[in-house]
C-alpha cells in the first residue's frame, strides 16, 4: 500500500506540473436554491461549467462556489429540471427550480445525435457520474451491473476475470468471449482489436463523465458488434481548472488511487488523469475442488490519459488524446498468467454552426501487446504442466466522419467510418504463428421527423466486412479462407405521445457482428476448458423488434416497460466436443439460430425529497431454435443467459449526515455450456455504500459487496468457480 501511495503521489505530482492553470482571481458567491413555492431545496448540486466537482446545497438551500470573472452556474437535483443562471458581480443569487417532466431529462448521445428521451424509440439508461461514484465495486463493469440485463460472459468481475471472458451482453443475447454489444467512447470503439472483449479499466475512473446504455440492435448506425446495443462511455472534456483525487483500500489486499487535473486558458485546455489499481484477489475454484495448485486470481493495472484541446472561435474544437493501459494478471494457478499493454491515440474535431449544422471527425488507432499462458492440471489439482504460451500483438487504425443538421421538425444525420485491424497469434512452445488482417467500413444515414405528438426515425447503414491475408508459419498447414461480406442494416422507430406523461414506442431493426480474429484463428482456454478456433466462421445476422411504453409519474419519476424479440442467425458459440470430469474440449461454430424474447421494466422514482429508488427487471427467454449439425441442441438455453434478472437501488440522502445506498441484485439460474449440462444456481446479492462530505472538498466513503457473503456460482469449466466473497472498501475523495 505504501508503494502504491508513493507511486500515486509521483503520478499526481507529474499531472500538477504538466498543466498550469490560468491565473484568475476567484471570488465566493452564495447560491441559494428554492422551488416554485420558495421552499429551500437541500442537496442540490451547484456546479460551474467545466468543473466536474459540485457543491451541495445545505438545509437552507444554499451553497458557496468560487467564481472566476463573470461565469454561469448550473443547478441540478433529482425531481427538478436543471437550471442555469448567469452570474454577474453579485455575491448572492437565488435560483428557482421547476419540477421536472421526468421523461424529458435524459439525452441520447449513443444515437449518434443528441435527442431527448421522448424523441427516440430506443431503450436507454444513463449512469450519471454521481451514480458511478456511489456504486459499490472496483471496476466499471461492477458498477454497470446496476442495470438489469447487463452482464459479462461469466459472473466474475473484471478485477479477477480472464480478459478473454470480459465480453458483455444486453437483451439476453448471450456472448462468446467477444461481445455482442459495442462499447465505445467519444465515437471510438473500445472492443479489443484482436478478440472483441472489453478492457473495463482502460479509461481512468475520474476521466469518465457518465455511461449511456442503449439496448436493442444498433448496426444501422454503428455497424458490427451492435446486435445487443451500444454502451457509450462519455469522457470528461477539459474546459477550465479542476482537479480530483481518490484513494481507497479494501479487503483481499486491494487498493486504488485515481487522479485528475484539467486546465483552460485563452482557448487552450488540457487534461491528465491516472488510475492505479491492485488486488491480491481470491481463489475462484470452489473450496471442495481446490488443490495445492490453486492460487488467487488477481490484477495489477495502471492506466493514464492526457489530452490537449484547442477552441477555434466559438463554434469549433480540435483535440489530441492519448491513453495507456498496462496490466498483469494471475489466472488462478502459478503457470496461468496474462499481461496486456494498449496504447490508444485519438485526434478529432467538432464544429457546429446554425446554418451548416454540426460536423465531427475522428482519427484513432491502437498498438497492443497481449501475452497469455495455459496449463493442464491433474485430477487431484496437485500439479500443473505448461501447455502453451501465446503472444498476440495487434494494431488498429480507424476513422469516422459525421454531419447532422436540423430543419424545423426534421433532423438529418449522415456519416461513415472505417476500421483496419492486423493481428498475430504466436504460440511459443510449438513455434506456430498465424497472422491475419480484418477491415470493416460503412456509410449510414438517419432521418428524424417530429410532427406534433409523433416522432418517426428511419436509419440505415451499408457495411463491407472482410478478413483476409491469413497465413500460418510452422505446424501442420490448415485451410485459411478469406471472408468478404456486404450487409445492409435498416432500422425504423416510432414514438407516439398519448398524453403529457404517457408515450408509446416501437422499433424494428437488422444487425450483424463479424467474427473476430480470436474466434477465427486462436485456440483459447479458461480453467480446464479448451476452445478450438474455426477459420470458416461467418458473420452473425440479427433481426428484431421492440414495443414499449414510457409513463411519467407526475412529480415522482417515470416507469418504462418494453417487450423485445431478437433472432440471431449463424450465432458463434462454443459447442462441446469432448467432456470429462476434469476437462472440456469445445469448438467455435455458427450455431444455426438463436432467439431471445422477453420483457424489460425499469423505474426511477423519488417518493420523498431524501429518497430515490431506481430499479429494473428483465425476463429473457433465450433458446437455440435451429442447429442442423446437432438437432439435440434445439430448445436448449443459450449459455450464460438467465431467465430472470433484477436490480434495485435505494438512495437516502441527508445534507447533514450524508448518503446511504442499498443495492440489491438477483439472477435466476443459467447454464455454462451449449449442451445445458452445467447448471449455475441463481443468486441474490446485497451491496451497501455510505459517504459523508466534510466541507466542500473532502468526501469519506465506504462500501460493501456481497454483504451476506452468499456463494455465487460463476462458472463450470467443468470445475466450479465462484464469484467474489464479501468485500469491504473504504476511501477518501478530494475535489475542487
Amino acid at each position: 500500500m505504501r508503494v502504491l501511495l508513493q507511486s500515486g503521489a509521483l503520478v499526481l505530482a507529474g499531472l500538477v506540473f504538466g498543466i498550469v492553470p490560468a491565473c484568475a482571481v476567484a471570488r465566493p458567491v452564495q447560491v441559494c436554491v428554492h422551488d416554485q413555492r420558495g421552499v429551500p431545496i437541500a442537496g442540490a448540486r451547484v456546479k460551474l461549467p467545466g468543473v466536474s466537482a459540485a457543491a451541495l446545497s445545505d438545509a437552507g438551500g444554499c451553497a458557496t462556489v468560487n467564481v472566476e470573472a463573470q461565469d454561469s452556474v448550473e443547478v441540478s437535483r433529482e425531481g427538478f429540471s436543471t437550471a442555469v443562471r448567469t452570474l454577474g458581480d453579485e455575491s448572492r443569487v437565488v435560483v428557482v427550480m421547476q419540477v421536472a417532466q421526468a421523461m424529458q431529462e435524459i439525452e441520447v448521445t449513443a444515437a449518434r445525435a443528441p435527442l431527448a428521451l421522448d424523441a427516440t424509440a430506443s431503450s436507454v439508461r444513463t449512469m450519471t457520474g454521481e451514480q458511478l461514484r456511489e456504486a459499490p465495486g472496483y471496476t466499471l463493469d461492477d458498477r454497470l451491473r446496476q442495470v438489469a440485463g447487463f452482464q459479462l460472459f461469466r459472473r466474475t468481475s473484471s478485477w479477477v476475470a480472464n480478459p478473454t471472458t470480459e465480453g458483455t451482453t444486453l437483451r439476453g443475447l448471450g456472448s462468446t468471449a467477444a461481445s455482442r454489444t459495442l462499447v465505445l467512447s467519444d465515437q471510438v470503439p473500445l472492443n479489443d482489436a484482436y478478440g472483441g472483449w472489453i478492457h473495463w479499466s482502460e479509461i481512468p475512473a475520474l476521466a469518465i463523465q457518465n455511461v449511456e446504455l442503449m439496448r436493442g440492435g444498433a448496426s444501422d448506425l454503428y455497424g458490427s458488434s451492435a446486435i445487443g446495443g451500444v454502451i457509450d462511455v462519455v469522457p470528461v472534456i477539459p474546459k477550465s481548472f479542476d482537479y480530483g483525487l481518490n484513494v481507497a483500500a479494501a479487503s483481499e489486499d486491494t487498493s486504488t488511487i485515481d487522479g485528475l487535473i484539467t486546465s483552460g486558458w485563452r482557448g487552450w485546455s488540457g487534461l491528465a488523469a491516472s488510475s492505479l489499481f491492485r488486488t491480491g484477489g481470491y481463489i475462484l475454484t470452489a473450496p471442495q475442488f481446490r488443490g495445492p495448485v490453486d492460487i488467487p486470481s488477481n490484477v495489477h493495472s495502471q492506466t493514464g490519459r492526457v489530452e490537449l484541446r484547442r477552441s477555434v472561435g466559438n463554434d469549433a474544437d480540435v483535440f489530441v488524446r492519448g491513453n495507456l493501459l498496462n496490466e498483469d494478471r494471475s489466472n488462478g494457478t502459478p503457470l496461468q498468467t496474462n499481461a496486456t499493454r494498449i496504447w490508444r491515440y485519438v485526434a478529432g474535431g467538432d464544429w457546429s454552426t446554425a446554418n451548416a449544422g454540426s460536423f465531427l471527425f475522428r482519427f484513432y488507432g491502437t498498438e497492443q501487446n497481449f501475452r497469455q499462458s495455459f496449463s493442464s492440471i491433474n485430477a487431484t489439482r496437485t500439479s500443473e504442466k505448461l501447455t502453451s504460451i501465446h503472444f498476440d500483438p495487434s494494431q488498429q487504425v480507424g476513422g469516422a466522419v459525421q454531419w447532422a443538421r436540423g430543419y424545423g421538425k426534421w433532423t438529418v444525420v449522415a456519416g461513415g467510418d472505417v476500421l483496419d485491424s492486423r493481428g498475430t497469434d504466436l504460440e511459443e512452445l510449438s513455434q506456430v504463428s498465424l497472422s491475419s488482417r480484418q477491415r470493416g467500413g460503412g456509410v449510414y444515414g438517419e432521418v428524424l421527423w417530429q410532427p406534433a405528438t409523433w416522432s418517426f426515425a428511419f436509419s440505415s447503414r451499408f457495411d463491407h466486412f472482410g478478413s483476409f491475408d491469413a497465413h500460418q508459419t510452422g505446424g501442420i498447414p490448415q485451410p485459411l479462407p478469406s471472408i468478404s461480406q456486404n450487409v445492409f442494416n435498416p432500422r425504423f422507430g416510432v414514438v407516439k405521445k398519448i398524453t403529457g406523461t404517457l408515450e408509446l414506442t416501437g422499433s424494428a431493426f437488422r444487425a450483424f457482428r463479424g467474427p473476430t480474429m480470436n474466434e477465427l484463428y486462436r485456440q483459447g482456454q479458461v480453467g480446464q476448458q479448451t476452445t478450438l478456433a474455426n477459420a470458416s466462421l461467418q458473420a452473425e445476422r440479427a433481426t428484431g423488434f421492440e414495443v414499449g411504453a414510457l409513463a411519467g409519474l407526475e412529480r415522482l419519476g417515470f416507469v418504462r416497460g418494453s417487450y423485445f424479440w431478437t433472432e440471431v442467425n449463424r450465432p458463434v458459440a462454443a459447442v462441446t466436443l469432448i467432456s470429462t470430469p476434469t476437462s472440456t474440449l469445445l469448438k467455435r461454430e455458427n450455431l444455426g439460430q438463436l432467439r431471445s424474447q422477453g420483457l424489460s421494466l425499469e423505474w426511477q422514482v423519488q417518493p420523498t425529497r431524501f429518497m430515490s429508488v431506481i430499479g429494473g427487471y428483465q425476463l429473457a427467454i433465450a433458446t437455440v431454435t435451429k442447429f442442423q449439425a446437432d438437432p439435440t441442441l434445439v430448445g436448449n438455453w443459450i449459455p450464460q443467459v438467465p431467465r430472470h434478472l433484477a436490480t434495485l437501488q435505494v438512495r437516502l440522502e441527508n445534507p447533514r449526515w450524508g448518503v446511504l445506498n442499498v443495492d440489491l441484485r438477483t439472477s435466476g439460474q443459467q447454464f455454462d455450456d451449449s449442451a445445458n449440462q452445467f447448471l449455475l444456481a441463481g443468486y441474490a446479492q446485497v451491496d451497501l455504500f455510505v459517504q459523508h462530505v466534510f466541507g466542500r472538498r473532502w468526501t469519506v466513503y465506504s462500501g460493501m459487496q456481497n454483504l451476506l457473503n452468499q456463494p455465487l456460482q460463476a462458472g463450470k469449466t467443468p470445475i466450479l468457480t465462484l464469484g467474489a466473497p464479501i468485500t469491504v472498501l473504504g476511501g477518501v475523495r478530494f475535489s475542487r
